[in-house]
């Protein structure tokens, strides 16, 4: 009983930092996105919208799924300092091998594709940007329980450069600035997090071998699966509509709205992050019934409040000229309001079930109700920002219904250790 009182505590503390960490990202980002729209418009911002939406694809490439595989790993071997400094060094190798499989990729993509040649300095800067974001460790800190030694130190760098863009952004032609100033925060928070880790927590670079490297990647390999599969209905939605959309204004109105969304996400995410390294080891299930019973209500009475009142916020988020993204905002709204459950009936719970597989299906099987949404809506030319947004809303709801039925289909597990 003491043994998960300290777990719990450490459980809050490590859910509070992620908070901090994950969410001050988006938070800055929500900060300046204001600014961001009446200063570019919405034809530019459309055009940064949719370089963003096309980087997820090599975000989760570079991150290989490794902050579900590798947390894990560490999390069950966190007292074995060679084990887990020879897990910080495999994951770093095929990171670096996938990062410069994605710069050279997007360098060839501007030879002969269109955003890509229009835009060449913009994708550039972008992927090299995601790429060092991507070199990021947070699956050692989250593994270890220990976020607040990454979380002050890169927050400090972001705000830094969140400052900045409120100085150099002045005019539509500066939109380089976005990608600049976020390549140069997240270098920083690169270069801290690995120094805090081998300098004042003595971690070293150890000797791994191929076969070891192997084995991180395969084992890694369901995860990521999932991972890309889950962008064909969020990242893709701003790609198709910046391909359909002539003008690029409709891009910018999915674009807005489709931000709210991931901000959603990331205010939810670390609840569902730092409860999986938590219920691996001590499968506490009554505290995710208890999480659910008390954030859920908050949740749904906040939806609410922004399908009432989604053009005034549209309006006084982003500006006059985005009144049009309101009707996009309430069809991600449902979505939105079954982010909590899907997240914490996932990797938190049929993961300490040792049924972590039906976790990544689940996503395999709302890719799928998403794919056939999309076919359908080519099929009969309804492609639009409105379609797009309650299609993504439809697919959330398909993967939380599935957790929910193979976690009720295997009810015995759920057996408290409290």
């Amino acid at each position: 009983m003491k043994h998960l009182d300290i777990g719990k505590k450490m459980l809050f503390k490590n859910t509070f930092m992620l908070y901090v960490l994950q969410f001050s990202t988006y938070f800055l980002s929500f900060l300046t996105l204001p600014y961001q729209t009446r200063v570019l418009g919405p034809a530019t911002y459309g055009v940064v919208g949719v370089a963003v939406a096309t980087m997820a694809y090599f975000q989760l490439f570079m991150d290989f799924g490794f902050l579900l595989s590798a947390t894990e790993d560490i999390s069950l071997n966190r007292n074995d300092k060679i084990f887990v400094s020879k897990k910080l060094t495999s994951v770093g190798v095929i990171k670096l091998v996938f990062f410069s499989f994605s710069v050279l990729l997007v360098l060839l993509f501007t030879l002969f594709l269109k955003p890509f040649s229009e835009y060449k300095a913009l994708y550039i800067i972008y992927v090299i940007a995601y790429g060092m974001n991507s070199f990021l460790p947070d699956y050692f800190f989250r593994g270890i329980e220990k976020m607040s030694a990454i979380t002050i130190r890169t927050v400090a760098v972001k705000v830094f450069s969140t400052v900045l863009t409120f100085v150099f952004l002045r005019s539509e032609q500066d939109y380089l600035v976005i990608p600049i100033l976020m390549l140069i925060g997240n270098i920083g928070a690169v270069i801290w997090a690995y120094y805090y880790i081998y300098s004042k927590m003595n971690y070293s670079f150890e000797r791994v071998t191929v076969s070891e490297i192997i084995h991180d990647f395969k084992r890694s390999a369901s995860f990521f699966l999932a991972r890309i599969a889950s962008t064909v209905y969020s990242a893709t939605n701003s790609v198709i509509i910046g391909y359909v959309d002539t003008t690029g204004i409709v891009t910018g109105y999915f674009t807005s709205a489709d931000k709210v969304m991931t901000i959603a996400k990331s205010t939810i995410a670390p609840i569902s992050d730092s409860l999986y390294p938590y219920m691996v080891k001590n499968k506490n299930f009554s505290l995710i019934k208890k999480i659910f019973l008390l954030i859920e209500p908050i949740i749904i009475l906040g939806c609410c409040v922004v399908w009432l009142f989604a053009e005034p916020i549209c309006i006084i988020a982003f500006g006059e000229q985005f009144a049009g993204t309101a009707p996009i905002l309430r069809a991600f709204i449902p979505g939105i309001a079954v982010l909590l459950p899907s997240y914490v009936l996932g990797f938190p719970t049929l993961g300490a079930m040792k049924l972590a597989k039906y976790a990544n299906y689940s996503i395999f099987f709302g890719t799928g109700v998403h794919v056939t949404g999309l076919f359908l809506l080519f099929l009969t030319s309804n492609i639009s920002g409105v379609a797009l947004a309650g299609l993504t809303s439809i697919s959330e709801i398909s993967i939380m219904f599935f957790r929910l039925i193979f976690v009720l289909k295997n009810r015995k597990k759920l057996t408290d250790n409290c």
